[in-house]
This record gives C-alpha cells, structure tokens and sequence, in this order.
C-alpha cells in the first residue's frame, strides 16, 4: 500500500526516486521520508560509523547509521506488504519510526552514551574509592531520548513532520508507554527491524559470516493474531534460531573481539575521566558534563558537529603533549596510534543465568588483590590495566525453565527485548514464545548466556612484549 502521503509527480513533488543498497536492492522512500531523508539532522548519521571503533580490526567496517536507517525502513515496508493490519497513518508513523530509529545516536554511537556506567580501573580494585558513575548532574539520556528531542526541537524535522507526528514517531522508536505497544514491537523485539538489517549489514562489511540470516523467508512468514501479537508461522522456527544464534556469534566474534573490545574499553575509561574532569571545572576537551548538556545539544546546531569526529577530536587533543595526567595521556595515545591494549588473560563461560554470577565475582576478586601490587612492581599506573567484565550474550530473554518473573528481571538486564513468538500450529490462533516449543534449540539452551573475562594492559609504546609476558605469566594461575 502507498502511503497517503504520495502525489503525483509535478514540481513541487519530484517523481519517485530509490536508494540502491548493497543488503536490500532498491528502497523507495516516500516524498515525506525523502524530504526527511535530505534534512542535515539526518543527513548527520553519515558521519557514524555503525559499528564504532570496529573498522580498527575489519577495515570495511566503516559503514554507518545512515546507510543502517534506510535498510531498516525497508525491511518495515517489507513486514507491512506481508498483512500486518494497519491504518495508513500508523503505517506512515511506523515507516517514518524505522528511518528515524536511530537519529539520536551519540558519537561512536553505544561508546559515548554509556559513560555513566564506566566504572574506573582504581574503583574495581579497591571499592572503598568507588563513587556514583554518574557523578553530578543528569545523566546521560539513551539515544532514543535524544532522538526524540531532535525529532521535536530541531527546526528542519519539526518542520516537515509536524509535532503531533513527531510526538508519536518519537513515541514508537523510544517505546514509551504512550505508544501503540503491538507497533512499537516492530521496532524493538528479538524478531525486529533494527536486527533484520544489521546482522546482514554487519556482516557483509567485516567478511565475518555468522550475521547472514535468511530474511527472505522470515519476512515471508510473519503472521499477525487477531489480538495484534507479531509473530512467524511454524515452518520459520529454524530461520528465527538462526536468526538468534547468528545475534550471539556476531556480536561474539566482532563486538567483542578482543583487539576492538580493548580499544574500546579504553575510550571509555578515558571519556569518564574527563567527563568528571569537567565536571570538576577542569579541561574536559568538550565531553559533555552530564545529561542536560547531551540534551542542549540534541536541541541546537551543535548538532550538526557532533559526530564521530567530535570524539576524535577529543581523542588528539587528550593524547597532546600539553596534557597533564598521564594516564589520560597514554590511554589517549594508544587510541590515536592505534597501539592497542594487549590481552594479558581471559576466560569464557556458558551457564544458565541464575549461575552466571559466581565467576565475575571470582575475577573481581582476583583483580583486587593482585593487579595495585603488580602495577607497582613493574612501574605502571593501576588504571593502565583495564578490567573488562563483558556483557553476556544470550539467545533470548528467557529459558524454557525461567518463571515469568525471572523472565521480566532478565528482560531488565539485557536490553527489555521481547522474545520471538511463534504460531506453533497451522491453526494457532495466538502465537508463543519460541522457548516454549518443545523441539526448538532454544527450548534448551534460552536460558544460558555466554560471558567473556578480560584483563588487559596499556602502554603507549611499541616495545612491550617482555612486559607483557611478565604480566601474563604472573595472572596465568587465575582460575
């Protein structure tokens, strides 16, 4: 169905035009969505890598939100060609939802955003000199807040779409209480729009595999109940575990690789020092101090700037040689110089959820009582080491065995995604979570989650091997 929106082509309202993209063929965006689409508030996701620092390891990585967003709007055209019952103001607003998804996206995208939860090196190994992430002041809003700020105060988007419109896009792609929660469940859910496009996005621009899922056939199978429950037929149950278990080993193998993980790791370490750096009324290089100065931004024509090269700006001016904490310095210098921090040791874990705990504690504890002694002995600073407790990788929010009520606590903790239902029969007439089915892998495996520990170390110089060899040896006994 052509949205209501669509004129016949004259001056004012060009003819159709289409994007060729290398993931989906051709994407025709509506008029409205064209005029969106040319706006330098959009225009702005050009300059974010997808998949943040990952170019530094798969050099054809540097795809970014803008090309993701438009593959994301065609897979929401595709799932509303498929019958999902809709008026044409709710499609217009959930197509408009996808393309815009992601517009409130910070620099490097996840990297900036979540500063405040970095806790520092010093505050693991010793937890009495462990303070609030947050220091003072808001904290830093997710991006579908920000998105939703731009989408109403930024004048060329207010403009085009109006603010009631916006109010309700912005409502679909944050998931408020407010929006249609049936429609925003195409937006965010384990079998949603966002992921349909970017595993095989992903994937194609590192070389890495496991993303190529088969979309065709799941867009072929979604079924709607009479309720509104978005769900596939039963003959997708294999394409919608792969989909799933494809999730897992990318972001396993890419995400987390340990040379991207590590750089990573240290920009994030060196965005919280100087955030709280400016927050003290120190020299921050620009790092927002706290939520309220992410959402003037959000609001104004800083916006236009602030973009991964906002942090790579700030990355060069804190590997300066005016800088006067050293240890800024060298986490600063490994990133601009690409030396990166080097795994020194690591564990891999498979558990059930409710068994996940014990092993981080072990670690944590290990860290505390060895790594200030160790730093002394070879002449480094604490915060050189960067302990990494990654996030576990599961398959869906819940186990087969999980109670409702351990299945909303995980829904919490990764993400509040919503599981893939299934029309388990031909003649179902509401569908069920897919660990519910008895001859579904996930039924065995939902409720395990996969978790890496990491140690590594970082020094500004190239001639290291024997320093951590050392290193390596002393930690080589932890369990």
């Amino acid at each position: 169905m052509e949205p209501s929106n669509a004129c016949a082509p004259t001056r004012s309202c060009p003819p159709p035009k289409f994007v060729v993209d290398n993931v989906h063929g051709d994407i025709r965006p509506s008029h409205l969505e064209w005029q969106v689409i040319d706006t330098p508030s959009f225009q702005r996701l050009r300059k974010l890598k997808q998949l943040q620092m990952g170019y530094l390891v798969y050099p054809n990585a540097t795809h970014t939100r803008f090309a993701h967003s438009l593959g994301v709007l065609k897979v929401m055209q595709r799932i509303l060609d498929s019958g999902v019952v809709a008026t044409d103001t709710q499609r217009e607003d959930l197509r408009l939802a996808a393309l815009l998804h992601d517009i409130g996206h910070y620099p490097y995208s996840h990297l900036l955003e979540g500063v405040d939860k970095v806790i520092l090196t010093e505050e693991r190994l010793d937890p009495a000199k462990e303070k609030s992430a947050l220091g003072t002041g808001p904290a830093y809003p997710d991006h579908e807040d920000v998105g939703r700020e731009i989408l109403l105060h930024q004048p060329d988007l207010s403009r085009i779409l109006g603010r009631e419109r916006a109010e309700r896009v912005g409502h679909l792609f944050a998931r408020t209480e407010v929006a249609d929660q049936q429609l925003s469940k195409l937006i965010h859910s384990s079998l949603d729009m966002d992921r349909l496009d970017y595993l095989i996005r992903d994937s194609q621009a590192t070389g890495v595999p496991y993303g190529l899922v088969d979309i065709n056939y799941l867009l072929n199978h979604v079924k709607q109940s009479p309720s509104g429950t978005i769900g596939i037929s039963h003959k997708a149950v294999a394409a919608a575990e792969h989909l799933l278990l494809a999730r897992s080993f990318l972001f396993r193998v890419v995400c987390q690789h340990k040379t991207t993980y590590g750089f990573e790791e240290a920009a994030r370490q060196l965005l919280r020092r100087l955030r709280d750096r400016a927050q003290a009324g120190g020299e921050g290089y620009g790092v927002p101090k706290d939520g309220a100065e992410v959402l003037a931004i959000a609001r104004s024509e800083k916006l236009r700037t602030f973009t991964d090269a906002f942090l790579d700006d700030i990355f060069v001016r804190a590997a300066s040689s005016d800088e006067p904490d050293e240890l800024i310095k060298i986490l600063a210098t490994a990133i601009v110089s690409r030396r990166p921090p080097r795994l020194i040791w690591e564990k891999h874990t498979f558990r059930k959820r409710q068994d996940d705990h014990n092993d981080g504690h072990l670690f944590q504890q290990e860290c505390q009582l060895q790594l200030a002694r160790l730093a002394a002995e070879k002449s480094i600073l604490p915060g050189q080491f960067l302990v990494c407790d990654l996030k576990p990788l599961g398959f869906e929010s819940r186990g087969s065995s999980m109670s409702k009520a351990e299945a909303r606590k995980a829904l919490e903790e990764s993400e509040r995604e919503e599981m893939i239902r299934v029309f388990e029969k031909p003649d179902s007439v509401e569908p069920v979570d897919i660990v519910d089915i008895k001859h579904s892998i996930l039924h065995e495996i939902g409720a395990h989650v996969f978790r890496s520990y990491r140690l590594y170390v970082v020094h500004p110089k190239d001639d290291q091997d024997a320093l951590v060899a050392d290193l390596r040896q002393a930690v080589k006994h932890w369990k």
